[in-house]
């Protein structure tokens, strides 16, 4: 579950949480201080003034993408912001909550875990897709944060992804089959369970799909890197028995062939996973059917960024 942090909004899907204004219900976290986890923001001024202490500041220019859909006449646009580097945590999302908590609590983005598991702090930054939590402050020049690119914007930093869980509803991301003779469970062997490595590790953060000009043009049909990562995830899994159906509901042209193996995704896959090989993977088990036998199914951390 993640937090949403500054604003009320509706219809975000169960996998985002607002958070609350009240200190009963959630107490305000902050990071700007210099250790490994948040802090209560009531400690915040004096742990960060400790960090500080005895360093001369380090300011550094950032500029945030703004638009509040609560104010249609206003365009989007950048809004400056400047913070002290040695009064904040390392990280992007670090820099983002300090500029929440101290200058503008009206900033709005998505976040949760800070350990690049949950995939909530997708964003743009520096030109580049990747999640806020793994990403360190470029301690040089100015830096530029946006939303994922052509993503229709909640506000601020908040794309808005019903479009792109729709289309990973749609590829049933469950396993399909009989229950299993023993009446308990499904068993694989290591060299089976191998072959979903590099695979079930995405976190579905959008980087990938919104990286990819592809997807850019056509997601409306077009299933995107992350979605068929995941397809490919439940084709290459030995206990799934629906592989056939699977691949049939990507026999269409746009599915799965607008990917013209651009390799955006494998570049800026902030797990360091590999969405273009197993996309070149499903497009041989659709031109030559499923493998036979486990060791001729691809291994796609063997290819990994």
């Amino acid at each position: 579950m993640s937090f949403l942090a500054g604003t009320s909004l509706r219809g975000l899907g169960s996998r985002s949480t607002v958070a609350s204004t009240s200190s009963a219900v959630l107490r305000s976290i902050s990071t700007t201080a210099p250790r490994a986890l948040a802090t209560p923001a009531q400690e915040q001024a004096s742990v960060s003034d400790q960090g500080a202490k005895g360093k001369q500041p380090h300011y550094k220019d950032v500029s945030i993408y703004r638009w509040n859909p609560e104010e249609p006449a206003s365009k989007p646009h950048l809004q400056t912001y400047k913070v002290d580097l040695n009064a904040c945590g390392p990280m992007v999302l670090d820099l983002l909550i300090k500029i929440k908590n101290e200058v503008d609590p009206s900033l709005t983005f998505r976040r949760s875990c800070r350990e690049g598991i949950c995939g909530s702090c997708a964003m743009n930054i520096d030109g580049v897709n990747t999640l806020a939590c793994l990403c360190r402050i470029e301690k040089a020049g100015e830096s530029k944060i946006y939303p994922l690119p052509h993503m229709y914007v909640v506000k601020d930093l908040v794309p808005d992804l019903t479009q792109f869980y729709k289309q990973y509803r749609s590829i049933e991301p469950f396993l399909k089959a009989p229950l299993p003779s023993n009446g308990k469970e499904h068993l694989q062997s290591p060299e089976e369970r191998r072959r979903l490595d590099g695979l079930y590790e995405c976190i579905l953060c959008a980087c990938c799909s919104t990286s990819c000009p592809s997807y850019w043009w056509n997601q409306d049909e077009y299933l995107g890197p992350a979605v068929l990562m995941q397809s490919f995830r439940w084709l290459n899994d030995s206990r799934d028995q629906n592989k056939q159906q699977r691949l049939e509901k990507l026999e269409n042209s746009f599915s799965l062939y607008r990917c013209h193996t651009i390799l955006n995704c494998t570049k800026t896959c902030p797990k360091g996973l590999n969405p273009a090989r197993a996309i070149a993977a499903i497009k041989d088990e659709m031109a030559f059917g499923p493998p036979k036998h486990t060791a001729q199914a691809p291994v796609v951390a063997d290819a990994q960024a």
